[in-house]
């Protein structure tokens, strides 16, 4: 099995493509190794000790590696042989489903929602998963949007300009009710 590997923006983070597909098309972001029990593979990359987050999306997996730890050149290794055997072996990328937070917007800016989803998954999601992360709608509250930065954007340090410059110009230029953008 060969298994491309590609750097991000975030120098922690590197982006592995097996070649095949990861997810049906959903994303799962895992911050802690209590948030990856609900995946093998998840658990296992954390289990490396190295790891401080692991991401999955339709043909990638992206893998943040702890402050301070050792260098990619040895965690890299690591991380493909635990992907090596997680595919090879044929064994469920979850073995449950973790919920998502609750989203309770108001039913009065469903219009608004609806505008802000469309142009998230069309124009946003695609870019920034080419740089091994996502961005996920989280809330629209009295003008600001809610989102949560995934895989590579979390913790990247040029996300904050992509967050203000990029998203936020973006939905305010289509959706003028869009006064602010924030990540949660």
């Amino acid at each position: 099995m060969f298994i491309e590997t590609e750097r991000t923006p975030n120098p922690a983070t590197l982006m592995f493509r097996p070649g095949r597909s990861v997810t049906d098309g959903a994303t799962a972001d895992f911050a802690t190794p209590e948030a990856a029990e609900a995946s093998p593979l998840a658990a296992a990359l954390f289990a490396l000790g190295d790891v401080e987050r692991v991401f999955f999306a339709a043909d990638f997996i992206s893998v943040t590696k702890a402050e301070g730890s050792a260098d990619w050149m040895d965690l890299k290794t690591q991380v493909l042989g635990v992907l090596v055997d997680h595919f090879s072996s044929g064994a469920p990328l979850y073995t449950t489903k973790a919920a998502g937070p609750a989203i309770n917007d108001d039913p009065e800016d469903a219009e608004i929602v609806a505008q802000i989803n469309e142009l998230i998954d069309t124009r946003i999601r695609p870019q920034v998963a080419g740089d091994g992360g996502d961005i996920v709608y989280r809330g629209f509250n009295k003008g600001t949007v809610f989102l949560e930065m995934q895989g590579a954007c979390s913790g990247c340090p040029s996300s904050t300009a992509t967050l203000k410059m990029g998203i936020e110009s973006l939905l305010k230029y289509y959706v003028p009710e869009v006064t602010d953008v924030r990540a949660i």
